[in-house]
């Protein structure tokens, strides 16, 4: 009988695997470091067409105001406010945790000058470097606030031109679907590049390194639970007239589905039921909310931005400016219009954030150890977001059900 592993799982028993080798073996193991670079020259080869395309048909096929009206541009506020206030949420928790101090791992001196020259900037500087004078020079560079900013100006175009530009969204379209193809094949090279990244780190530092990791675990549950006793329950109860504790009895359900499957689209028949049957959403407001929120409501992604970020930064032993953390915010909260639907979302959205504020890529390795866990416990937030999103939108639509 064969056994088959998901993606997921194989990363897991690549870690272990790494993380034996790296005791074993000790410094020696560094010859597997080329495996490591191999496998984040290939992420870092997919981030520009992946953003420009993904978010191009992202905001073509969901930001027009006149196809989606009153009810769409409340969807899509709601889940972009929701998507920012959960990174700051994130962030916040993991600095009160701080899960990357107690180790300290040196940094290239390289890396160190592209973190303080990304620190050198003012506010004003930092937003208007987001438009690009030439965006062909943004592409050509890797400037991620101006190619999100570039896809995002595309896609609104699109939609305002209508019919003329349907062979342009079409051409996006195409390419968006042969980067996720692309995507997901170089996403079968990550069991590799977990071990070539995070053995030689192990076998130089020892398992002291991995002592963190319990507390990323613990920081991304507690920003979950806070996120969710607090932003949705006051929407809900605000704007829905719902109860806080009659909505989450109600969307448990889909909850527990999403937390053991991992996976928003799976459970996307449970959450139209629980939305429904137990909340009194509207079909009308819930079947537009609810396919339009696995697209780009991403908060316990956005949470786990967050904590991931703060974790690497301290791991490195890097100080992170208050003009970085905005950069993050920003990054996540635009890159989560295009990136849920792609394989290995989580992992591919923390490259973005980090390339946009010159961190290391390498420490997307040890996360990616425990990803599966931390999936679980986003995933549920994000279908509970969805739910919540139905339940202010339907509120406000005055399409509930007493």
């Amino acid at each position: 009988m064969k056994i088959k592993f998901n993606l997921i799982t194989q990363i897991f028993i690549a870690f272990i695997v790494a993380i034996a080798l790296g005791i074993i073996f000790g410094d020696s193991i560094s010859i597997l470091a080329p495996l490591g670079d191999l496998f984040l020259r290939l992420i870092k080869f997919i981030i520009t067409p992946l953003i420009l395309s993904t978010l191009v048909v992202g905001v073509a096929s969901s930001g027009d105001p006149k196809q989606l009206g009153r009810m769409g541009l409340k969807t899509v506020f709601y889940y972009l406010l929701t998507t920012a206030v959960a990174i700051i949420i994130g962030l916040s928790v993991a600095f009160l945790i701080s899960p990357g101090e107690g180790v300290d791992v040196s940094v290239n001196e390289s890396e160190q000058a592209a973190a303080a020259d990304t620190e050198s900037q003012s506010v004003v500087e930092t937003f208007l470097n987001i438009i690009p004078e030439n965006p062909f020079d943004a592409l050509a560079s890797g400037n991620i606030l101006q190619i999100i900013f570039f896809a995002i100006f595309i896609g609104l175009a699109i939609t305002f031109v209508g019919k003329k530009a349907q062979p342009v969204y079409e051409f996006f379209d195409g390419f968006a679907e042969i980067m996720y193809k692309i995507t997901a094949i170089i996403m079968y090279t990550a069991p590799i590049g977990i071990i070539g990244l995070v053995a030689p780190v192990i076998g130089e530092y020892g398992l002291s390194v991995l002592l963190p990791l319990i507390k990323v675990i613990l920081a991304v549950v507690i920003a979950c639970l806070v996120h969710a006793g607090i932003v949705y329950s006051s929407a809900v109860k605000i704007y829905g007239k719902i109860n806080p504790i009659k909505f989450f009895k109600g969307i448990s359900p889909a909850a527990l589905v999403a937390f053991s499957t991992a996976s928003s689209a799976g459970t996307l028949p449970v959450t139209l039921k629980n939305t429904q049957e137990n909340l009194g959403v509207s079909t009308k407001v819930s079947s537009f909310v609810l396919p339009l929120g696995a697209t780009i409501n991403m908060d316990g992604t956005a949470i786990y931005q967050g904590v991931a970020v703060v974790f690497i930064a301290q791991f490195y032993g890097l100080d992170l400016s208050f003009l970085q953390l905005l950069t993050v915010v920003l990054t996540t909260v635009l890159a989560s219009i295009g990136t849920a639907g792609v394989p290995g979302a989580g992992l591919i959205m923390l490259t973005m954030v980090l390339s946009s504020v010159n961190m290391p890529l390498e420490g997307i390795a040890l996360i990616a150890g425990v990803d599966r866990i931390l999936d679980m416990f986003r995933t549920t937030l994000n279908v509970v977001g969805d739910a919540s999103a139905t339940v202010v939108v339907g509120g406000s639509e005055k399409e509930l059900k007493k």
